[in-house]
């Protein structure tokens, strides 16, 4: 099944657990309802769209019939509810057998929506949903979801709390919440207290190795580190996500993109104490566009070449975004020592408020505040960068920093209608630096390099 079929077949399903939620009478099975629909398959998108809008506004109190395009084939579509399966959602039960059973359910099911109905709260402990699953799922979290912030509870695994592994054609979404709680974890990190040792804390909800996925309409926050990761999965659109951690929560990257192909991003809010948007090594054809990032540290490529490791990203577009009291604005940061390139990135349409580097490349990167970075003969290759239509205010009076390598300088480096002002009671405009970089301008760029 195509991607566009499967994304409207997900946005119907959505209809349809609405109605269901509000006539639960009508269910004959406690725990699984069913809905026949006698539709054929239909990829044409424009007349999806238009019926998936006048679903929208019909009045579900009354029994839903539909029959989308006519036709005889059918199929069933079941609604799995946590409930059903022992899950309380009083915010104090432990209710994480209760959504493994439902996800038992679902994924060895046809095609058929796993839901966490609103008005409950549900604490869970770390739990993988695996797949291959049988046919097309949808996950509706409408409630919220609260970590165990038990330490003992992560035991088995560390590096995780919600995953999604190895599952095909997955749409999750619904208006919910998921809370990482993560205060336990911060007050734990060594960049909170220097006296704790450095450890890894799980990521609120990964995803990894999922094809054909959508994730949309969600407010995650508070994550114990990461909030949101897409890890070798391929087809993935991201839309409407509100993702929030106070601005000192340490190494809380927004989203989070590695190993991954074919990544659209769209119509999000970030504000974390890390990076809004984190793009790393084997990510190609990523898209981040009408991004609203701050408190963090903007939109970052990198880091990339750490422990002398060899790593590529390329195909990188960032388009139509507002980044707003971050510490960096776009930024691509190498390691030196390590190889690979980072190639083919396009910032364009970007508004900048009070943001302390606005633009960066560094190829000296390192994570050592009280040691420089040594010195290497290798470097990862950056070239081909496009910086287009950015305009705002600087926080600091360097407003441009290009610190790219001797050995290894960054190639083909494009400016293009650039204005970033930065205002002071001297009255001295906003500088750039730049070291060992192929520069070239068109139109009105400001601030500029001089050599």
């Amino acid at each position: 099944m195509p991607l566009l079929r499967h994304s409207f077949f997900f946005s119907f399903t959505i209809i349809i657990f609405s109605f269901v939620a509000c006539n639960s009478n009508l269910q004959k099975d406690p725990h699984i309802a069913t809905y026949v629909d006698n539709s054929p398959s239909n990829d044409d998108d424009d007349g999806g769209t238009f019926l998936f809008n006048n679903l929208i506004k019909q009045n579900t109190n009354n029994v839903l019939s539909l029959n989308m395009f006519g036709g005889t084939s059918s199929h069933k579509l079941q609604i799995v509810n946590v409930n059903d399966y022992g899950a309380k959602g009083d915010g104090y039960t432990d209710d994480t057998k209760a959504f493994k059973k439902a996800w038992e359910v679902v994924c060895s099911s046809r095609e058929s929506v796993f839901v966490a109905p609103q008005d409950n709260n549900y604490l869970l402990k770390p739990i993988r949903f695996s797949g291959p699953c049988k046919s097309n799922i949808t996950v509706q979290i409408i409630g919220n979801l609260e970590a165990s912030d038990k330490l003992s509870d992560y035991k088995e695994d560390k590096r995780h709390w919600l995953i999604f592994d190895s599952v095909q054609k997955l749409l999750v979404n619904g208006g919910g919440t998921i809370n990482g709680k993560g205060n336990i974890w911060w007050e734990n990190s060594c960049k909170r207290n220097k006296k704790k040792p450095c450890k890894d804390a799980p990521t609120a909800l990964t995803f990894y190795n999922c094809e054909d996925l959508i994730v949309q309409n969600l407010k995650i926050e508070n994550a114990q580190q990461i909030h949101v990761s897409f890890q070798d999965s391929n087809n993935v659109t991201v839309y409407g996500l509100n993702v929030s951690s106070p601005e000192d929560s340490p190494n809380t990257d927004g989203i989070h993109v590695t190993n991954t192909q074919n990544i659209k991003i769209s119509s999000s809010v970030i504000g974390t104490g890390d990076d809004c948007i984190s793009i790393v090594h084997g990510s190609r054809n990523v898209e981040a566009t009408n991004i609203t990032c701050g408190p963090g540290h903007g939109i970052s490529i990198g880091s990339l070449g750490a422990e002398k490791s060899k790593e590529f990203v390329s195909g990188v577009i960032v388009n139509g975004s507002k980044i707003s009291g971050t510490q960096n604005g776009v930024r691509i940061k190498t390691w030196p020592g390590g190889s690979g390139n980072a190639s083919n990135i396009k910032f364009q349409n970007i508004e900048m408020d009070n943001v302390t580097n606005p633009i960066i490349i560094d190829q000296n990167y390192c994570d050592k505040k009280k040691k420089p970075c040594k010195k290497s003969n290798s470097a990862v290759q950056i070239g081909d960068v496009l910086y287009e239509n950015i305009i705002g205010t600087s926080a600091s009076d360097v407003a441009v920093k290009f610190d790219c390598s001797k050995k290894f300088p960054c190639k083909d480096i494009v400016m293009k209608n650039i204005d970033l002002q930065y205002e002071e009671e001297d009255g001295e405009g906003a500088k750039a630096l730049c070291n060992n970089v192929d520069l070239s301008y068109t139109g009105h760029v400001s601030p500029r390099c001089y050599s």
